[in-house]
């Protein structure tokens, strides 16, 4: 007896079918998916039919139906992402949020340039250079305390001219 005979075959398909997309029913909650999963079982089964006994036609088919699951899962998942990332792209580039940007880019530059020099040098040091305030005291020759002071007044200036928290 052969899988390769389609009498056989059609037994088998009788016979386990139901129950293996039941079985992925039961994973994925998706009738349309079971069946789809299903018959892509059934269609791995005949395409290796030659190499496959009948006493492990059962087992081929749970596992193979099994696969098919998780390997769509794991599609699911990377379709998922791969939409949110668009999403959050489309979003945050909308021509409103590219204009507020550039005016919140135009305001910032300038209440920058109304800083004291002192407090801007500071600040542009930190933020800009990524320097620590022990090395900004060490650039400038002052010490710590009054770096941490320059840039507390060089912040509260700016969130007065820009209106927000920084």
């Amino acid at each position: 007896m052969s899988i390769c005979e389609s009498k056989t075959y059609e037994a088998i398909f009788n016979r386990y079918s139901e129950s293996i997309r039941n079985f992925v029913y039961y994973k994925c909650g998706d009738m349309e998916k079971a069946e789809d999963i299903t018959q892509e079982a059934f269609i791995k089964l005949w395409k290796q039919c030659a190499s496959i006994i009948v006493e492990k036609a059962k087992s081929f088919l749970y596992t193979v139906a099994n696969n098919l699951f998780i390997n769509d899962y794991k599609h699911g998942k990377v379709v998922l992402q791969h939409r949110s990332s668009i999403k959050e792209s489309v979003e945050a580039k909308t021509p409103e949020y590219l204009m507020e940007e550039e005016e919140f880019m135009l305001k910032l530059k300038e209440a920058i340039s109304n800083l004291k020099s002192n407090q801007r040098e500071v600040f542009l040091l930190s933020r800009i250079d990524g320097k620590t305030y022990k090395e900004i005291a060490e650039i400038i020759g002052i010490s710590e305390k009054a770096v941490e002071k320059r840039m507390h007044k060089a912040l509260l200036n700016l969130r007065a001219k820009i209106k927000f928290h920084i």
